[in-house]
């Protein structure tokens, strides 16, 4: 198993500080590394690929340093957001020189398999030069590929690809997580994180946020209210009777659409609540759901905090 470990660490340059004693594994499947623009997400994956040092702490690959370990390089795959490609070469020759960087025993196949992985091989012999935003994105992929790597990391993939190439490149990513490949991307797009990414890191202002999925940091938040949308056979009478309780801060009674709005600001208390005043009432609950579980209300409740 494939593991990158982030040990208290920090990176600043100047007096400013990018990377602020952050600990955390990123294990085999697929990680989304999320938050804004600026948090320091870049700064925090050019150290998991070794192309930074910890100004403090330690970045390792299964418990070994990265930072100027030849060996470790032979396991990591990088998909810079920012581009420093050769525009005059073609993207097969862009991909072969990656391969024979790697000192693969047969960097032309290699170089072949990665650009057919990415579905690039019908533009291999233009010059990157003509290439679309995607088709450099999908052959910086295929020059991270060409060797094959046990730990992929991306850095704000999906900018610039259309539709389709996201489709695709959000299957490859699936599938090389069902492999057992470490693979962690970052963004800032919510929609991208929340249909991708199995486990979430959340960076903000430099510092380590939150860790799980988007529900499980949710319920870790206690001094946020949980706010439910509840329907039944008597949405008065119920809020009448949960109103009083201090596990709630509000009901608001929505007569067009028949349904309860609730903050919960006890959440423990309120879960058996709810189903012990409906029964005691007489009331029958038709739905109960969180309004706020999703991965956008977590990341404003985060930033915001």
């Amino acid at each position: 198993m494939t593991t990158l470990q982030i040990d208290h660490t920090s990176r600043w340059f100047g007096n400013v500080v990018a990377v602020n004693d952050v600990t955390m594994d990123i294990t085999p499947g697929i990680t989304g590394l999320l938050g804004p623009n600026g948090a320091g997400k870049s700064t925090l994956i050019h150290m998991m690929a070794g192309f930074l040092a910890p100004s403090t702490g330690s970045v390792t690959l299964n418990g070994e340093t990265i930072w100027r370990n030849e060996a470790s390089y032979r396991h990591i795959g990088l998909v810079p957001e920012r581009e420093g490609m050769y525009d005059y070469l073609s993207g097969g020759d862009f991909v072969l020189a990656n391969a024979e960087l790697h000192e693969l025993p047969d960097p032309r196949a290699a170089a072949a398999r990665a650009l057919a992985t990415v579905e690039m091989e019908h533009a291999a012999d233009r010059r990157i030069s003509t290439y679309s935003k995607g088709m450099r994105q999908r052959v910086k992929m295929a020059s991270a590929l060409v060797h094959d790597p046990s730990v992929l990391l991306l850095d704000e993939p999906f900018n610039g690809m259309d539709p389709r190439q996201r489709m695709h490149l959000m299957e490859l990513l699936r599938r090389m997580g069902d492999e057992g490949r470490t693979v962690l991307f970052s963004s800032h797009i919510l929609e991208e994180v929340e249909q991708l990414a199995s486990h979430i890191e959340v960076i903000v202002a430099g510092r380590h946020a939150a860790s799980g999925n988007f529900r499980k940091i949710r319920r870790l938040m206690t001094d946020r209210p949980h706010r439910y949308v509840v329907r039944s056979s008597d949405d008065r009478r119920l809020a009448a009777a949960l109103i009083g309780d201090p596990s709630t801060a509000g009901i608001q009674v929505n007569q067009d659409d028949r349904e309860l709005h609730i903050q919960a600001v006890d959440f423990p208390r309120f879960t058996e609540l709810l189903p012990r005043v409906a029964r005691d009432q007489g009331i029958r609950l038709h739905s109960v759901s969180p309004s706020d579980e999703s991965l956008e209300s977590v990341f404003s409740y985060l930033v915001a905090a």
